[in-house]
C-alpha cells in the first residue's frame, strides 16, 4: 500500500490558503473600489444638480407678493386676476390677454423653473385657444399678438399652443409644446405655428385634465431642457433638449396668455424658480468669462431645423416619395425592356 507523507500537506493547505485570501482581498479591495466610485459619482451628480428655491422669482399661494405696489414681486396686467387658488391670466371669454410678469430681473447663470398651470373651458376639441407662454426675455409688460406679448421679443418663450392655425400639417396634435428664442429681430409666425423659427417640442393634451399639469423648463451649461408631466403620474416626459442655446442674464421671468374668437381660462398656480449648483471645471469658466452673451442666440441653428424639416415629414409627403419612386422604378424598367427587346429584334436579324 502507497503511503502519503503528511508532512506536505500543511505546506499546501497554507499555500492555498495564502492565496484564497490574497483573492479574498483582492476582491474586497475591488468591490469597495466599486462602492467608492460610484458614491462619488452619485455624490457629484447631487452637488451638480442641487437645487436651491429662489422665493424673489418664485410665485406660489397665497400670492402675497403680486401686486402693483413697489415692493411687490410680480406685477399683472391686462385681463389677468388673482385668486386664492390660482391667477387667471384670461377667462374663458373672447378676445382676451393677461399677463403676470417678475419686477426683479434673473441674474442666474443656471436655473430651473417648474411651472404649475391648467388650461380649461366650455370649448370642445379644436375650438378652444389660443393658449400660454411662459417667457424669460428683456422686455417685460408688453402686450402684443405673441400669446399676449409682443412680437420680436429678447430671449426665450415657451408656448403652449393650444389651436392649430395651419391645419394642413396633419402629423401635429394639439395643443402642442415648442420653444423659441428670439433676437429682437426675428417675428413669430402666427399662420404656421411657430414652425420656422422653432428649437422643437411635442404634443401635450393639457386641456380639461382633471389631474395637474406641469411644465419643466432648464437652462443649465448653455443647454436648454423642456419637460412636461400632464398623465397624473408624477413622471416627466421629454420634450425638447437643445445644447448651444446662449441667453444673456438678467432678464424677466413671465407668463401670458391670450384668447380670440375661440377662448380658454388660463390659469398659473405657482411658478418656481430653482437656482443649480453646477461644477465647473476652470476652462469652463475661463471660456464663460471671455464670451460674454449679450444677445440670445442658438448655435447651428440652420442644422438643428433641417434636421426637424426631415424628421418632421407628413405621412402624405411620404406617401408621395415612395409613390414616385415606385413610378420611376417602373419607368426605368419598361424603358429598359423596350430597348433591350429592339436589340435583340435586331440581332436576330442579322443573325438570319
Amino acid at each position: 500500500m502507497a503511503t502519503v507523507d503528511r508532512s506536505t500537506r500543511p505546506c499546501c493547505d497554507s499555500s492555498f490558503l495564502h492565496r484564497r485570501n490574497i483573492m479574498s482581498f483582492r476582491s474586497f479591495f475591488m468591490f469597495m473600489l466599486l462602492l467608492f466610485t460610484i458614491d462619488r459619482c452619485f455624490s457629484e451628480d447631487d452637488h451638480e444638480m442641487e437645487e436651491f428655491l429662489k422665493r424673489e422669482y418664485s410665485l406660489s399661494k397665497p400670492y402675497q407678493g403680486v401686486g402693483s405696489s413697489g415692493s411687490s414681486h410680480w406685477e399683472l396686467m391686462g385681463d389677468a386676476m388673482v385668486t386664492t387658488d390660482y391667477i387667471r391670466l384670461t377667462p374663458d371669454m373672447q378676445s382676451r390677454q393677461g399677463a403676470v410678469w417678475s419686477r426683479i430681473p434673473c441674474n442666474l447663470k443656471d436655473w430651473e423653473m417648474q411651472v404649475h398651470f391648467k388650461i380649461h373651458g366650455q370649448g370642445k376639441k379644436n375650438l378652444n385657444g389660443d393658449g400660454l407662454a411662459i417667457w424669460f426675455t428683456k422686455e417685460r409688460m408688453q402686450k402684443g399678438p405673441v400669446f399676449g406679448n409682443m412680437d420680436n421679443f429678447t430671449g426665450l418663450g415657451v408656448f403652449v399652443d393650444t389651436y392649430p392655425n395651419e391645419e394642413k400639417y396633419i402629423e401635429r396634435i394639439f395643443p402642442f409644446v415648442l420653444a423659441m428664442v428670439g433676437n429682437g429681430s426675428i417675428s413669430y409666425d402666427h399662420e404656421r405655428d411657430g414652425r420656422p423659427t422653432e428649437l422643437g417640442g411635442c404634443n401635450a393634451m393639457v386641456r380639461n385634465l382633471k389631474h395637474d399639469s406641469f411644465l419643466f423648463i432648464r437652462y443649465i451649461r448653455r443647454r436648454l431642457t423642456v419637460m412636461i408631466d400632464i398623465d397624473g403620474q408624477h413622471e416627466w416626459r421629454d420634450c425638447l433638449d437643445i445644447p448651444g442655446v446662449r441667453l444673456p442674464q438678467g432678464y424677466y421671468f413671465g407668463a401670458t396668455a391670450v384668447t380670440g374668437d375661440l377662448s380658454d381660462n388660463h390659469d398659473i398656480i405657482s411658478l418656481k424658480l430653482y437656482q443649480l449648483t453646477v461644477i465647473r471645471s476652470r476652462k469652463e469658466e475661463e471660456d464663460e468669462e471671455e464670451e460674454e452673451i449679450t444677445v440670445p442666440s442658438v448655435d447651428n441653428l440652420d442644422l438643428l431645423r433641417l434636421g426637424q424639416n426631415e424628421e418632421g415629414m407628413s405621412g402624405i409627403a411620404i406617401f408621395f416619395t415612395v409613390l414616385f419612386s415606385l413610378l420611376g422604378c417602373i419607368f426605368l424598367l419598361v424603358i429598359g425592356l423596350v430597348v433591350y427587346s429592339h436589340w435583340n429584334e435586331n440581332r436576330r436579324k442579322r443573325f438570319y
